[in-house]
């Protein structure tokens, strides 16, 4: 008997001292916009104590106690707090991948602590996909094309066939450019559209079969690729073509420079 009411009260002390603790919820946004952690509180009475701490070292942030606000020093949350004096609430605005992570709340009321915990994703913006084909398959009438995406991640892209997925493909972690092909006959007739998604917002990008290749007898291949995909080749052959003239200039100087070396060596001797 004695044994239990102890147990019971050692369970009643550790709850006031270290809290009751509840399941993290987890916060999906943007990057650049503006989210909200809920305390939970209607309103915060002198004695409470409400305190927020972000990332695994628990490192203070902001904290209401005697009525007053406390904001502690952190460079990435600097002119981004909004902390709502009667609820406890807390808002992060213009958020960036730094502000990934878990935020937990403490709050004290009546010597009784609760902790909260919110785990925060922040997603970049998605770019449009790009779809090309290889130019060597201008004049195939069965055609693979690509779908591709440069430096995404916790994305997944997808192919389309009307409303029916048809493949997908997805990455967690590293940031990576990814592409999925996709099979059509030149004179398909179906809407096919490339998907890239997050849990959050996704970009669509419309297949145009009929305009990915010319049907002149003289097609330039190069024309074979999406606009976007031009555009990136023809500015990678222009940074080549100047490296190779300022290498030619290099040269023919260092060959002018060793010609008078060897001149002036000459009349020495």
């Amino acid at each position: 008997m004695i044994r239990a009411v102890l147990c019971c009260l050692c369970c009643f002390l550790l709850e006031g001292v270290f809290g009751v603790e509840t399941d993290e919820i987890e916060v999906a946004v943007m990057e650049g916009d503006s989210f909200t952690l809920r305390a939970g509180l209607t309103e915060i009475q002198r004695d409470d104590e409400v305190e927020w701490r972000f990332g695994s070292s628990r490192t203070r942030i902001i904290r209401i106690a005697a009525g007053n606000v406390t904001r502690y020093d952190d460079e990435k949350f600097r002119e981004r707090l909004k902390l709502e004096r009667e609820t406890g609430d807390l808002t992060i605005t213009n958020v960036s991948n730094e502000h990934n992570g878990v935020y937990q709340l403490s709050i004290i009321i009546k010597n009784k602590k609760t902790i909260k915990r919110f785990a925060v994703t922040v997603y970049a913006t998605l770019p449009t996909p790009v779809i090309f084909i290889d130019p060597s398959q201008c004049s195939e009438r069965s055609r693979i094309v690509l779908c591709s995406v440069l430096n995404v991640s916790h994305v997944t892209l997808s192919w389309y066939k009307e409303n029916g997925l048809l493949s997908n493909i997805s990455v967690s972690d590293l940031s990576i450019s990814i592409s999925l092909p996709l099979e059509v006959e030149y004179q398909d007739k179906n809407t096919y559209r490339c998907v890239l998604n997050n849990p959050i917002s996704y970009k669509t990008q419309q297949l145009d079969i009929s305009g990915l290749c010319q049907t002149r007898s003289d097609c330039d291949c190069d024309l074979c690729f999406d606009t976007t995909e031009a555009v990136i080749r023809l500015v990678v052959t222009a940074l080549m073509g100047v490296a190779a003239v300022a290498a030619t200039v290099l040269l023919i100087k260092d060959i002018r420079r060793a010609g008078r070396t060897h001149t002036i060596r000459q009349r020495c001797t």
